[in-house]
C-alpha cells in the first residue's frame, strides 16, 4: 500500500515462475496483472523459472532540497517492496526487483547483483509490461529512436494504428520504430477518470524505454533503443535498470505536481553547487528562424573544412553573430536586466553542418572573422552580463568528445560558466542512436566533464530527461521535444503547450525559448506566411507554466521594445521557485499555475488555454493571510485571438489578497500572467481591490 493507503501493489509469480505485478488506485484497477523480464542474448533471459528466495519491505520519509526547482523542498515519502529472484535451473541466477510505492505512483526497477554465474550480460529486449485496464485517451508522439520532436496526437489506444502514419511527419534525423510504439512521457485519461502517466526514472548506462502498443488489449511493453549491432544494452554487475514509472491519480493536477520521477534519482554527489544558477537570458536565435533574416554560417561556399582558411570565404552578407550584433545585445540585456546573452552561429564550420554526417564539423574555440571573443567577453564583463556558449555537435558525439576539454577551457578563459549543446543530425559513431545506451552515457559525461570545470549544460536535441537535474543539478535544462523554433516551420498546435507539462516536462525543465511578441511572421516581409499560434499573453503565461531555471526571452529585442508594458512581465518573473501551486488543468485543454518567487514575497501566475476561449478559475489561497497585495494582471482582449489580433492585451493592476477569487477570459489560443508583489500603503491608494 502507498502510505496514505490509496494505491496498492500486488506482487505474485505466475504459472511457470514468471514475474507479474498489478496496481489499483481506490479500488480501481490502473495496471491489471502485467509480466516483467528481460530477454538475453547468447545467454537464458530473465522471464520465467523464478522462484521467490527472499522479500523485505522498508518505508521512508524525509525530505531534500533542490539546487534550482519548483519547489523549495521536496518530500520523498513512499513503501518498498525488494524482491528476490531465483532461477534453479540456472545455479540459481538471480536478479531483484525493487518497488516503491508513493501516493502519487510507482516506481520499479531491475537490479542485477554481482554473482558467480551473472558478470557480463547483453540485453536482447526488456519485456515489462503495462496492461492497461481500458481503451484509454492518449497524447502521443511516435516512438523513433532519434527523435521526440513530434506533434501531439490524441486518441484512444484502439486508435493509435489508423494514426500513427499521419503523425510520424517528417523530421530531421529520425528513425520511427516499426513495431507500433508511442514515446514516454506517456499521458493517458480512463473513461472513469484516472489519469495515469508512463515514464522512467534515472536513465544512466541504459537505453531509452519507448512502449509497444497492443492496441486490442490495451496493452504496452516496454522497447528499448538499440545500438549499431542491434543490442539493447551492455551490462556489468552489479548493475541496475533504470525505474519505470507509472505516476496516477483522479486529478489531473496532482501528475502535475508529481514529484516522484526526482525523487526516484540519487542525490547530488557535487560538493559545491554554489556557481549553479538560474539564468534568464536573450539571444542571437530567433532571428535566424524568421524566414531567413540571418545565418548562422559566414560564408556562401557549401563544402568547407576546419583547416580552411574562414577570412578567404566569401561573406554572406547576412550573418548574425558579430562582434557589432553581440554589443547589442548586450546592451539590451544590461538596460533591461538580463543575466546573459546567446550567441549562436559566432563558431566556424556553419556553411556545411547538416545533412552530410560529417565528422570533423566544429572545433568550438575558433571564431569566424567577424566576431571578437575577447572584445566581446570584455564589453559583456563591463555590462554585468554572461555570454553563454552554443555547442552545436551536428550529431557528431566522437567530434565534441575528443575537443570537450578544450572547448570548456576557453569558456573558463573567456568568462562563459554555461553552453548549450545540440545534436541535430544523425549520430556519430555511425549506427547509433540519440536515444541508445552510448548516446546516454555521452550526454552524462559532457554534464559531468562540465561539472568539472563549473559550467551548467542546456542540452538540444538530446534524449528525453529522467529527473537527472536531480543528480547533475548543472544539466538545469534541455529541449527534447517540438519548442517555439517549430512555431516558424510548421507552426504548434495550440493545445501543445497544455499537453508537454503532462508529457516531456515530467522527466525534467524544458527550455521552451518563450516570449515571442511578434507572432506574425510576414511581419518581417521576407515573404514568410508562417505565425506563432498563440495570443502575446499566452506567451507571456509560458514562464511560470513551462518550468526551467533557463528562461529565454526569445524575441528579436526590437519586438519588445514595441511592447514595453508586457515586456515588463518578463523582466519581473522569478525563474527559480520557492512553492508552486497546480490551480487547476487538463491535459489538452488546459493549465493554470501560481509560484512563489525563490527567496521573494513575489508570486507569479500563468493561466493558459487550447484553441477553445475558457474562463480560468484563479485562487490567491496561498498568499499570506491579511495582508493586501498589488496584482498586475496581463489578459487577453476581447477580441483577442491567436489567429486574429493575437496582440491585443489588458493590463490591470488591482489590490489582492488570501481571500481574493478570480474569473479571467482566456482568448482562443491564449492566457493570462499576474504578477503579484508586496505593496506600501501609498502604492495600494487608488487601486481597486479585486
Amino acid at each position: 500500500m502507498s502510505p496514505d493507503k490509496n494505491l496498492s501493489l500486488k506482487f505474485e509469480l505466475k504459472e511457470g515462475g514468471i514475474p507479474s505485478y498489478q496496481l489499483s488506485y481506490k479500488q480501481k484497477p490502473v495496471i491489471k496483472p502485467s509480466s516483467l523480464g528481460l530477454e538475453l542474448q547468447n545467454m537464458p533471459s530473465f522471464l520465467d523459472g523464478f522462484t521467490v528466495t527472499n522479500t523485505a519491505q522498508s518505508s521512508v520519509d524525509e525530505s531534500w532540497n533542490p539546487v534550482l526547482g519548483e519547489e523549495k523542498t521536496i518530500r520523498n515519502h513512499y513503501n518498498e517492496l525488494l524482491v528476490t529472484l531465483a532461477q534453479a535451473k540456472n545455479n540459481n541466477r538471480f536478479i531483484r526487483i525493487r518497488f516503491r510505492l508513493f501516493n502519487d505512483g510507482l516506481g520499479f526497477r531491475y537490479e542485477f547483483p554481482k554473482q558467480n554465474d551473472l558478470n557480463y550480460f547483453v540485453i536482447k529486449e526488456e519485456r515489462s509490461e503495462f496492461n492497461l485496464a481500458g481503451n484509454h485517451k492518449i497524447f502521443w508522439i511516435p516512438g523513433d529512436y532519434d527523435t521526440n520532436e513530434y506533434a501531439y496526437t490524441t486518441s484512444k489506444i484502439s486508435e493509435i494504428p489508423s494514426l500513427m502514419k499521419k503523425a510520424t511527419i517528417e523530421i530531421n534525423s529520425q528513425w520511427p520504430i516499426a513495431a507500433l510504439s508511442v514515446q514516454t512521457p506517456s499521458m493517458m485519461k480512463s473513461d472513469d477518470g484516472l489519469y495515469i502517466n508512463i515514464h522512467e526514472a534515472a536513465l544512466i548506462n541504459y537505453p531509452a524505454m519507448y512502449l509497444e502498443v497492443d492496441p486490442v488489449n490495451n496493452k504496452m511493453i516496454s522497447h528499448l533503443a538499440p545500438d549499431a549491432v542491434g543490442a539493447k544494452g551492455y551490462m556489468q554487475t552489479d548493475a541496475q535498470s533504470p525505474w519505470r514509472t507509472i505516476v496516477v491519480s483522479d486529478k489531473a493536477t496532482d501528475i502535475l505536481a508529481s514529484k516522484l520521477i526526482l525523487n526516484l534519482n540519487e542525490p547530488t554527489s557535487y560538493k559545491d553547487v554554489s556557481w549553479i544558477k538560474p539564468v534568464k537570458f536573450i539571444g542571437i536565435w530567433w532571428e535566424y528562424f524568421v524566414a531567413g533574416r540571418s545565418t548562422w554560417a559566414f560564408g556562401k561556399e557549401t563544402n568547407v573544412k576546419l583547416t580552411d582558411d574562414f577570412t578567404k570565404l566569401t561573406p554572406n552578407g547576412k550573418h548574425g553573430a558579430t562582434t557589432e550584433r553581440a554589443k547589442e545585445y548586450i546592451d539590451f540585456a544590461a538596460q533591461n536586466g538580463f543575466d546573459a546573452i546567446l550567441i549562436e552561429g559566432w563558431n566556424i564550420g556553419w556553411e556545411d553542418w547538416i545533412n552530410n554526417w560529417k565528422e570533423e564539423v566544429f572545433d568550438y574555440v575558433t571564431a569566424y572573422p567577424d566576431f571578437d571573443v575577447k572584445a566581446v567577453h570584455e564589453y559583456a564583463a563591463s555590462k554585468g552580463v554572461k555570454i553563454i556558449m552554443h555547442h552545436e555537435t551536428s550529431g557528431s558525439a566522437t567530434n565534441y568528445e575528443r575537443r570537450l576539454d578544450r572547448a570548456f577551457q576557453f569558456m573558463n578563459d573567456n568568462g562563459y560558466d554555461a553552453v548549450k549543446t545540440g545534436y541535430v543530425g544523425k549520430i556519430i559513431p555511425r549506427g547509433e542512436h540519440h536515444d541508445g545506451q552510448w548516446m546516454v552515457n555521452h550526454y552524462i559525461n559532457v554534464a559531468k566533464r562540465a561539472a568539472d570545470y563549473k559550467i551548467m549544460i542546456d542540452s538540444h536535441e538530446a534524449v528525453r530527461p529522467t529527473g537527472l537535474n536531480r543528480t547533475f543539478p548543472n544539466w538545469i535544462a534541455q529541449e527534447s521535444a517540438r519548442g517555439t523554433e517549430f512555431e516558424s516551420m510548421g507552426g504548434l498546435a495550440p493545445d501543445h503547450t497544455t499537453i508537454l507539462p503532462f508529457t516531456r516536462l515530467m522527466g525534467g525543465p524544458m527550455d521552451y525559448t518563450p516570449g515571442i511578441f511578434q507572432t506574425d511572421l510576414s511581419y518581417y516581409g521576407t515573404g514568410s506566411t508562417q505565425r506563432v499560434n498563440t495570443t502575446l499573453v499566452k506567451q507571456l503565461a509560458y514562464y511560470v507554466t513551462m518550468y526551467s531555471p533557463l528562461q529565454m526571452a526569445a524575441d528579436i529585442p526590437g519586438n519588445y521594445e514595441r511592447f514595453p508594458d508586457a515586456f515588463q512581465f518578463i523582466k519581473d518573473v522569478a525563474v527559480d521557485w520557492d512553492n508552486s501551486y497546480i490551480l487547476e488543468a487538463e491535459p489538452g485543454d488546459y493549465i493554470t499555475i501560481a509560484r512563489k518567487a525563490k527567496g521573494k514575497n513575489e508570486w507569479f501566475i500563468g493561466g493558459i488555454t487550447d484553441e477553445n476561449a475558457r474562463t480560468a478559475n484563479i485562487s490567491f489561497d496561498y498568499l499570506p493571510a491579511g495582508k493586501n497585495f498589488v496584482a498586475t494582471i496581463y489578459a487577453d482582449a476581447k477580441e483577442a485571438n491567436w489567429n486574429q489580433n493575437p496582440q491585443k492585451y489588458t493590463l490591470t493592476k488591482v489590490i489582492v489578497n488570501s481571500k481574493t477569487k478570480l474569473k479571467q477570459y482566456l482568448a482562443p489560443g491564449g492566457g493570462v500572467a499576474i504578477s503579484i508583489k508586496e505593496a506600501t500603503a501609498t502604492e495600494l491608494k487608488g487601486l481597486k481591490k479585486l
